[in-house]
Protein backbone atom coordinates (compact mmCIF):
# COMPACT_ATOMS: atom_id res chain seq x y z
CA UNK A 1 0.00 0.00 0.00
CA UNK A 2 1.43 3.36 -0.97
CA UNK A 3 1.01 6.57 0.95
CA UNK A 4 0.00 9.80 -0.66
CA UNK A 5 2.48 12.61 -0.20
CA UNK A 6 1.82 16.18 -1.12
CA UNK A 7 4.68 18.18 -2.52
CA UNK A 8 5.00 21.30 -0.32
CA UNK A 9 5.84 23.41 -3.38
CA UNK A 10 2.56 22.37 -5.04
CA UNK A 11 0.62 23.19 -1.87
CA UNK A 12 2.34 26.60 -1.61
CA UNK A 13 1.64 27.38 -5.26
CA UNK A 14 -1.98 26.34 -4.86
CA UNK A 15 -2.35 28.57 -1.80
CA UNK A 16 -0.77 31.53 -3.64
CA UNK A 17 -3.19 31.08 -6.53
CA UNK A 18 -6.10 30.83 -4.10
CA UNK A 19 -4.97 33.94 -2.19
CA UNK A 20 -5.09 35.93 -5.44
CA UNK A 21 -8.06 34.27 -7.16
CA UNK A 22 -10.53 34.63 -4.29
CA UNK A 23 -10.27 38.39 -3.68
CA UNK A 24 -9.96 39.22 -7.38
CA UNK A 25 -12.97 37.18 -8.52
CA UNK A 26 -15.02 38.13 -5.46
CA UNK A 27 -14.40 41.84 -6.09
CA UNK A 28 -15.48 41.47 -9.72
CA UNK A 29 -18.68 39.57 -9.01
CA UNK A 30 -19.56 41.85 -6.08
CA UNK A 31 -19.04 44.88 -8.33
CA UNK A 32 -21.27 43.38 -11.01
CA UNK A 33 -23.96 42.54 -8.43
CA UNK A 34 -23.81 46.11 -7.09
CA UNK A 35 -23.84 47.71 -10.54
CA UNK A 36 -26.60 45.34 -11.66
CA UNK A 37 -28.70 46.27 -8.66
CA UNK A 38 -28.29 49.97 -9.45
CA UNK A 39 -29.16 49.42 -13.11
CA UNK A 40 -32.21 47.29 -12.25
CA UNK A 41 -33.56 49.40 -9.40
CA UNK A 42 -33.12 52.68 -11.31
CA UNK A 43 -34.46 50.98 -14.43
CA UNK A 44 -31.94 52.33 -16.91
CA UNK A 45 -32.86 52.12 -20.57
CA UNK A 46 -30.59 49.12 -21.20
CA UNK A 47 -32.50 47.05 -18.66
CA UNK A 48 -35.86 47.93 -20.24
CA UNK A 49 -34.53 47.12 -23.72
CA UNK A 50 -33.05 43.82 -22.62
CA UNK A 51 -36.15 42.71 -20.72
CA UNK A 52 -38.32 43.56 -23.74
CA UNK A 53 -35.95 41.75 -26.10
CA UNK A 54 -36.02 38.62 -23.94
CA UNK A 55 -39.79 38.79 -23.33
CA UNK A 56 -39.66 39.38 -19.56
CA UNK A 57 -42.03 41.66 -17.62
CA UNK A 58 -40.67 45.05 -16.57
CA UNK A 59 -41.25 44.21 -12.90
CA UNK A 60 -38.51 41.56 -13.05
CA UNK A 61 -35.93 44.37 -12.89
CA UNK A 62 -36.98 45.31 -9.36
CA UNK A 63 -36.93 41.72 -8.14
CA UNK A 64 -33.48 41.09 -9.61
CA UNK A 65 -32.16 44.40 -8.29
CA UNK A 66 -33.28 43.64 -4.75
CA UNK A 67 -31.77 40.16 -4.80
CA UNK A 68 -28.51 41.51 -6.24
CA UNK A 69 -28.17 43.91 -3.30
CA UNK A 70 -28.61 41.04 -0.87
CA UNK A 71 -26.19 38.78 -2.71
CA UNK A 72 -23.46 41.46 -2.82
CA UNK A 73 -23.82 42.18 0.90
CA UNK A 74 -23.75 38.51 1.90
CA UNK A 75 -20.83 37.58 -0.36
CA UNK A 76 -18.69 40.45 0.95
CA UNK A 77 -19.67 40.32 4.63
CA UNK A 78 -17.78 38.04 6.99
CA UNK A 79 -19.69 35.07 8.37
CA UNK A 80 -23.06 33.82 7.15
CA UNK A 81 -21.68 30.66 5.48
CA UNK A 82 -25.13 29.23 4.66
CA UNK A 83 -26.35 32.54 3.24
CA UNK A 84 -23.15 32.72 1.15
CA UNK A 85 -24.01 29.35 -0.42
CA UNK A 86 -27.41 30.76 -1.41
CA UNK A 87 -25.92 34.04 -2.66
CA UNK A 88 -23.39 32.23 -4.84
CA UNK A 89 -26.12 29.90 -6.12
CA UNK A 90 -28.32 32.89 -6.95
CA UNK A 91 -25.48 34.63 -8.81
CA UNK A 92 -24.77 31.41 -10.71
CA UNK A 93 -28.44 31.01 -11.69
CA UNK A 94 -28.74 34.71 -12.64
CA UNK A 95 -25.76 34.73 -14.97
CA UNK A 96 -25.97 31.20 -16.36
CA UNK A 97 -29.68 31.83 -16.97
CA UNK A 98 -28.77 34.96 -18.92
CA UNK A 99 -26.46 32.87 -21.09
CA UNK A 100 -29.19 30.34 -21.80
CA UNK A 101 -31.94 32.86 -22.65
CA UNK A 102 -29.63 34.80 -24.96
CA UNK A 103 -28.67 31.57 -26.71
CA UNK A 104 -32.35 30.60 -27.03
CA UNK A 105 -33.06 34.02 -28.57
CA UNK A 106 -30.26 33.43 -31.06
CA UNK A 107 -28.14 36.29 -29.74
CA UNK A 108 -24.43 36.24 -30.45
CA UNK A 109 -21.47 36.07 -28.11
CA UNK A 110 -21.63 39.86 -27.61
CA UNK A 111 -24.83 39.19 -25.62
CA UNK A 112 -24.01 36.01 -23.72
CA UNK A 113 -20.21 36.21 -23.43
CA UNK A 114 -20.20 38.61 -20.49
CA UNK A 115 -22.73 36.65 -18.38
CA UNK A 116 -20.76 33.48 -19.16
CA UNK A 117 -17.60 35.17 -17.87
CA UNK A 118 -19.46 36.26 -14.72
CA UNK A 119 -20.73 32.71 -14.20
CA UNK A 120 -17.16 31.40 -14.35
CA UNK A 121 -15.91 34.13 -11.99
CA UNK A 122 -18.69 33.28 -9.49
CA UNK A 123 -17.70 29.61 -9.54
CA UNK A 124 -14.01 30.50 -9.05
CA UNK A 125 -14.86 32.85 -6.17
CA UNK A 126 -17.08 30.22 -4.55
CA UNK A 127 -14.47 27.48 -5.01
CA UNK A 128 -11.48 29.49 -3.75
CA UNK A 129 -13.08 31.17 -0.73
CA UNK A 130 -11.29 30.71 2.59
CA UNK A 131 -12.38 28.07 5.10
CA UNK A 132 -13.97 30.66 7.39
CA UNK A 133 -16.37 31.58 4.56
CA UNK A 134 -17.43 27.98 3.96
CA UNK A 135 -20.23 26.04 5.57
CA UNK A 136 -18.50 23.25 7.54
CA UNK A 137 -16.91 24.45 10.77
CA UNK A 138 -17.23 28.14 9.97
CA UNK A 139 -16.81 30.41 12.99
CA UNK A 140 -19.93 32.23 14.16
CA UNK A 141 -18.36 35.55 15.11
CA UNK A 142 -16.19 37.65 12.84
CA UNK A 143 -13.77 40.45 13.68
CA UNK A 144 -15.06 44.00 13.46
CA UNK A 145 -12.28 44.88 11.01
CA UNK A 146 -13.66 42.44 8.42
CA UNK A 147 -17.12 43.99 8.76
CA UNK A 148 -15.66 47.46 8.32
CA UNK A 149 -13.77 46.42 5.18
CA UNK A 150 -16.87 44.75 3.69
CA UNK A 151 -19.06 47.78 4.42
CA UNK A 152 -16.48 50.21 3.02
CA UNK A 153 -16.10 48.12 -0.13
CA UNK A 154 -19.87 48.11 -0.66
CA UNK A 155 -20.01 51.90 -0.26
CA UNK A 156 -17.19 52.38 -2.78
CA UNK A 157 -18.76 49.95 -5.28
CA UNK A 158 -22.13 51.71 -5.05
CA UNK A 159 -20.48 55.13 -5.40
CA UNK A 160 -18.61 54.00 -8.53
CA UNK A 161 -21.81 52.46 -9.93
CA UNK A 162 -23.76 55.69 -9.49
CA UNK A 163 -20.94 57.92 -10.75
CA UNK A 164 -20.40 55.90 -13.93
CA UNK A 165 -24.11 55.50 -14.70
CA UNK A 166 -24.42 58.32 -17.28
CA UNK A 167 -21.49 57.01 -19.34
CA UNK A 168 -22.77 53.45 -19.04
CA UNK A 169 -26.25 54.45 -20.18
CA UNK A 170 -24.89 56.10 -23.35
CA UNK A 171 -22.67 53.11 -24.11
CA UNK A 172 -25.45 50.56 -23.54
CA UNK A 173 -27.89 52.58 -25.67
CA UNK A 174 -25.45 52.39 -28.55
CA UNK A 175 -24.91 48.69 -27.82
CA UNK A 176 -28.68 48.05 -28.08
CA UNK A 177 -28.71 49.84 -31.45
CA UNK A 178 -25.71 47.82 -32.65
CA UNK A 179 -27.41 44.58 -31.59
CA UNK A 180 -30.53 45.56 -33.51
CA UNK A 181 -32.73 45.48 -30.40
CA UNK A 182 -33.82 49.10 -30.91
CA UNK A 183 -33.61 51.65 -33.68
CA UNK A 184 -32.49 55.23 -33.21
Amino acid sequence: MSTLTIDPNTADRSERIRSFAYPATTFLIAFELVAGSVWNLLRIEWIDIQLAHLGYPDSLAYLLGAWQVGAAVVILAPGFPRAKEWAYAGAFFLWSGAVVVHLIEGDGIQSWGFPLTLTILAVVSWRTRPADRRLPGAPVEQPTREWTIAAALLVVLYAVSFLTLPAVEDFMHQNAIDLGWITE
